[in-house]
Order: structure tokens, then sequence, then C-alpha cells
């Protein structure tokens, strides 16, 4: 986010690594943490509505085929934005404040839920979902992607329930997903931090995403829809390789269990090639 928003003029970091070492030098570890409120608050339901929608979709749509994978995953993506938007803003928020030019003496906000309540005090229910579009248009495509990279990935790599390499194979499938994902529709991330974040010095600079893809082009060229990409992809690995490898394994648990019969004395999983 820091990155993404800096001020071209005078920039505060010159990339990843050096943003994270400014940081701790001058906020202290805590400082990378910043924000970390609505994360924890949101993305709970997001996952749980990401992966129900998702399942859901695909068992209406009825085939399991490319296409109802990407139609599926990006259902998912446009219904969660109800709460991404409003979790991102107050992260936005809380990550910018007191660096840079909204630098100030005294913090405008003591945390995640207080930084929505004031926003929502001050500009109403259109405040709470500033950047809901760009947001939109950004998760639309990048969760369709999400999960046909990872439907693709699986099958290619054989993830069975009995292969001894299932979990590392999991991991890598799910943590390319997320890469691919991100990759996919990285520019408009850009412009939505960029809108999440104007307006917070006092001064409004864009009008709306065009506008914003316009200035921001015209002042500092097409690598400004690059900004934060390195950063992106290094947290997105991890985090995606997590997040999937964890939903596939309790599902394979809890089908194992439901086939379980009676006189069995120990689980059997019985998990077909598509996962």
């Amino acid at each position: 986010v820091r990155l993404q928003v800096q001020n071209v003029e005078k920039p505060l970091y010159r990339g990843t690594f050096h943003c994270f070492q400014s940081i701790i030098k001058q906020e202290s570890a805590f400082g990378l943490y910043k924000g970390i409120g609505s994360p924890m608050m949101g993305l709970t339901f997001i996952n749980a509505l990401v992966f129900g929608v998702q399942g859901n979709t695909l068992r209406a749509l009825g085939k399991d085929t490319p296409l109802n994978q990407f139609l599926a995953g990006s259902a998912a993506g446009a219904i969660q934005c109800v709460i991404c938007c409003p979790m991102e803003l107050a992260k936005t928020r809380m990550q910018l404040q007191g660096t840079g030019e909204y630098k100030l003496k005294t913090k405008n906000y003591k945390n995640s839920l207080d930084c929505l309540i004031k926003i929502y005090q001050k500009e109403g229910l259109k405040g709470i979902n500033r950047g809901m579009v760009s947001t939109f248009i950004r998760e639309t495509p990048s969760f369709g992607f999400y999960f046909l990279t990872y439907d693709c990935m699986t099958r290619y790599l054989g993830c069975e329930a009995e292969d001894s390499y299932v979990i590392p194979k999991l991991l890598f499938s799910g943590g390319m997903s997320g890469i691919v994902s991100w990759l996919s529709t990285y520019p408009m991330d850009v412009i939505k931090s960029r809108l999440q974040a104007d307006g917070v010095g006092g001064v409004t600079q864009y009008k709306g995403i065009l506008d914003c893809v316009q200035k921001s082009y015209h002042e500092e060229g097409w690598r400004v829809f690059t900004r934060g990409l390195t950063s992106t992809l290094l947290r997105a690995f991890p985090v995606n390789a997590a997040t999937f490898a964890t939903v596939t394994v309790f599902l394979m648990y809890m089908k194992s269990e439901d086939n379980l019969p009676e006189c069995e004395p120990g689980p059997v999983i019985h998990q077909p090639s598509s996962l």
C-alpha cells in the first residue's frame, strides 16, 4: 500500500526491501502490523464466503470444467466485495496513518473499527464503500483465475489423498494460484489503493477510476501499475498456499469421515482426481 500510493516527486521508499527496513527503523516491528485488525475481523468471513459460494456455484453449473471453475470463482470474488472493500479501506487508512504526506502529530484513528466508524460518521455509506467498483473489477476475474489455476495445478500434479507428497503439492498449487490471481488484475489493485487513500491528507486528487488511471499514467508512466508488485507476490505465495492446503485437507478429512463404514477401525480417505 505504501509503495502504491507514495508521492512520485518525494518518494519515501526505493523499493520493497527499503520500505521494509524503513518501517522497522522508524516505527519498530509493530509498524509492519499496522491495520492488522481489519483483516483479522474480515478474512474469516471472506474465506468462508468465497469457498462456500464457489463450491455451491460449481455444483449448480453441473459439470466440473475449466470454464465453470472460472465462472464459479468469479461469482465468489464478486460477492465477497461487500466485506472486502470496507475491510481494505480501513487497512489502507491505518497503514498510511503517520507516514509521508499523511504524517500528523495526532492519530486520526485508534484502530480499524474506529477508522470505519469515523469514516461512516463523516461520509456515510458512500465513504465506507469507497473503491467498491475498482474492488469489484479487481476481485471478479482475479478469483476466477485463482480457482482455475488451483484446479489445473492439482490435476497436473496428480494430487491424490493417498499420495505421501499431497501436502507439498497442495501448498505449491495454492501458492501459484495466489500469484496468478494477483498478476491477472494487479494494475487495478494499484488504482483501488490510490482511490481509498485519496483525501486522507485533506486533498482529493481523483474524480473516479478513469481519472485516477489517466493522472497516474501521465505523472509516472506505465510503471505506476506495477508499484508494490514484488511485496504483493512475496506475500501471495505463502498466504494462499496455506489457505488452499488447509481448506482442501479439511474437506478431504470430512469426506473420509462421511464415507467411513461403521465397522471400520480407522479413517480411510477416498478422494476423486478433481479436488
